[in-house]
């Protein structure tokens, strides 16, 4: 069975965009994308929900093109342009980059794929992740909290039926204050 990650930047409130879907209080230092990049190098597959995917599509195929990309950037952009994609959308009538397209369950779809022999997944978007959430497929958090409260936005948690309980696995600060806590679903 392969392993769901789901991991994002996060407010200290927890949120993952401010009203409107502004992302801009995050801070990104170098070893802070450095770290992404390593993450991204690890999974097989990419799921994403429609804004995440729009948010990304429309950046990354290029950004090793753009003048002040730094070498982690322009690795980022090709592994990002390698990686298989899975979009859940019922909006999107086509996706490209190395991405096909599930309009139907997702729930469905992101446990059929669990269930593939490979390697780990990433799950990016806050409403996809939250269905994954609710159905218990996250296998592992990566929580990447950033010292700002925005007091409202996407939440990165989603409201649960029932508990989940959580062993960490590993903490780590970045500079400016950004720490990281990964969890392990306790199965």
């Amino acid at each position: 069975m392969r392993k769901l990650i789901f991991g994002m930047n996060v407010t200290l409130d927890g949120f993952v965009a401010a009203p409107g879907d502004d992302i801009g209080w995050g801070v990104s230092g170098d070893e802070l994308f450095q770290w992404w990049l390593d993450q991204e190098r690890a999974y097989d597959t990419v799921l994403y929900g429609r804004k995440l995917w729009e948010a990304m599509s429309s950046h990354w195929p290029t950004g090793d093109q753009r003048p002040d990309a730094t070498a982690a950037q322009v690795e980022f952009a090709r592994n990002w342009r390698d990686t298989p994609k899975v979009v859940f959308s019922s909006t999107l009538t086509e996706v490209d980059w190395n991405a096909r397209l599930v309009s139907g369950d997702a729930v469905a779809e992101i446990t059929r794929l669990k269930s593939e022999d490979g390697g780990p997944m990433s799950i990016g978007g806050a409403a996809l992740a939250a269905a994954a959430m609710r159905a218990g497929l996250i296998d592992e958090y990566a929580v990447v909290t950033h010292p700002v409260l925005i007091g409202g936005g996407t939440p990165f948690f989603t409201a649960l039926d029932r508990w989940v309980n959580l062993n960490l696995v590993q903490t780590r600060t970045f500079p400016d204050g950004v720490v990281l806590t990964r969890y392990e679903t306790r199965r």
